[in-house]
């Protein structure tokens, strides 16, 4: 006779001790999924209740979608062996290397070698590795670089260099997406980049120059991967570019990148240690940053307590935000303009925290003048991210017929544009156009085809 299966007794406790309903497990596993590059996960409650059941088995990486997604919806980490799937092989989980300069440049190659790219591509995402530069030792990693016997001479020529491509490889972003250039700027960083910090510097103001330029092309190759929504190798370069941040301005640039890494989550709707991150870059750049970036780094702690539902911390962030971009004056550092005019990133995340927080009305307020504060040329890519935004926001508010508007403009914007970010856009109001078409909304039927062949193309 054949062995009756045993039931997952390990994840049917969390799912009742926590009071979870299998569908919302099952989305939050969909969800997860999407993040790790995987579009084509159809969990329902029913493929859960088999899971828990014993009478099936998540396959491939659905074994760590599913710790991921529980962790998320508890609120800690939770791990394969305690749901019953410890056999199971997770990916490496990314650190802090000792020698961030060798790893960064064996990331690079690592995505240069074809045997290695695809699982880099494919890499998981784990909220848990943002608490790890709240722990981090800067000075000693700092002590092990400069001890180092210096290569060639570098000067601020080859720094210039850096800058000017990255520049250029920033504008292209805008343009044609994250997977425009990625090669080519993954191979810059291994070839010319990377190992220029192994060079001998005239004095530390010229040092300190190297590392920012290369923790910027860090932070570019970065969101080029957050784009593609491969968001595993997207946190790796995130870590690494924080790791170079430190070394340029420990309180300046690295409390910038851990604004970037505490976005990247909110972005993944995984807010956990988002707070501390933003906490703690606020902390360590207070007095040490010029206004406009430390408006930038206040609305990134608005964001964290919005997502975290703290929303008289969000409200009273918003406004320590807007009063910090008042004080114009000082020269912005070159990090914090990576993310396009001040004012209208600003008006962008306070859009995105009201939309959080429920107050629709004020999110297109906000998501408006974000859209006037952007030149829709030259920042093509996120002009039509904030309006595909600026429409939901009209859906949230039952004007429908202006929201069919706007997501026409936004996938007028997207034409042409490789990125995983406008894909999923697309999906998403393909699926609100069903529900106004049935509505019989006028242009619903037509935008929804237009976004159906779009996806084709």
């Amino acid at each position: 006779m054949t062995a009756s299966p045993q039931p997952n007794v390990g994840l049917q406790r969390i799912i009742s001790s926590y009071g979870l309903k299998l569908d919302v497990v099952a989305r939050a596993h969909r969800e997860q999924a999407v993040i790790n590059g995987d579009l084509d996960v159809r969990t329902t409650k029913s493929t859960v209740s088999l899971w828990a059941s014993g009478h099936r088995r998540p396959q491939g990486r659905s074994c760590e979608y599913l710790a991921q997604a529980l962790s998320k919806l508890t609120e800690r980490l939770v791990t394969l062996e305690e749901i019953g799937y410890g056999d199971a092989q997770p990916q490496e989980l990314p650190t802090l290397s000792t020698d961030p300069v060798a790893a960064t440049t064996d990331l690079g190659r690592a995505l240069m070698d074809t045997d290695r790219r695809t699982f880099l591509q494919q890499a998981v995402y784990v909220s848990a590795a943002l608490a790890l530069p709240l722990g981090y030792d800067h000075e000693a990693v700092a002590r092990t670089l400069r001890a180092r016997q210096p290569g060639a001479r570098v000067g601020r020529a080859e720094i210039a260099a850096v800058r000017q491509t990255i520049r250029a490889f920033r504008a292209a972003d805008e343009q044609l997406g994250g997977g425009h250039g990625l090669s080519a700027a993954t191979f810059y960083l291994t070839d010319a980049a990377a190992p220029m910090l192994s060079g001998k510097f005239g004095d530390d103001a010229v040092r300190f120059d190297a590392y920012s330029a290369v923790a910027e092309l860090a932070y570019l190759l970065a969101w080029k991967h957050h784009d593609l929504n491969q968001e595993g190798a997207a946190q790796r370069f995130y870590l690494l570019g924080y790791q170079l941040a430190c070394e340029a301005d420990y309180h300046g640039h690295g409390s910038w990148m851990l604004r970037a890494l505490a976005h990247q989550a909110l972005n993944l709707k995984q807010p956990a240690h988002c707070v501390d991150l933003a906490e703690e870059a606020l902390r360590r750049s207070a007095g040490k940053v010029d206004a406009q970036t430390r408006a930038l780094l206040l609305i990134t702690s608005a964001r964290a307590y919005g997502a975290t539902r703290q929303k008289q911390k969000a409200a009273a962030a918003l406004l320590s935000a807007e009063d910090a971009l008042l004080r114009t004056g000082d020269q912005v550092a070159d990090y914090a303009l990576a993310v396009g005019p001040v004012g209208a990133t600003i008006s962008s995340h306070t859009g995105k925290t009201l939309s959080e927080l429920g107050d629709h009305r004020g999110a297109e307020k906000h998501r408006r003048a974000a859209l006037v504060g952007r030149d829709p040329e030259e920042f093509r890519r996120i002009h039509a991210l904030t309006m595909s935004e600026l429409a939901g926001t009209l859906d949230k508010q039952g004007r429908m017929d202006e929201a069919v508007e706007a997501w026409g403009h936004s996938l007028d914007l997207m034409d042409g544009i490789s990125s995983a970010r406008n894909t999923e856009s697309i999906k998403s109001m393909r699926s609100t156009m069903r529900r106004y078409t049935a509505r019989g909304v006028p242009g619903a039927g037509t935008l929804s085809e237009r976004a159906r062949a779009s996806l084709a193309a």
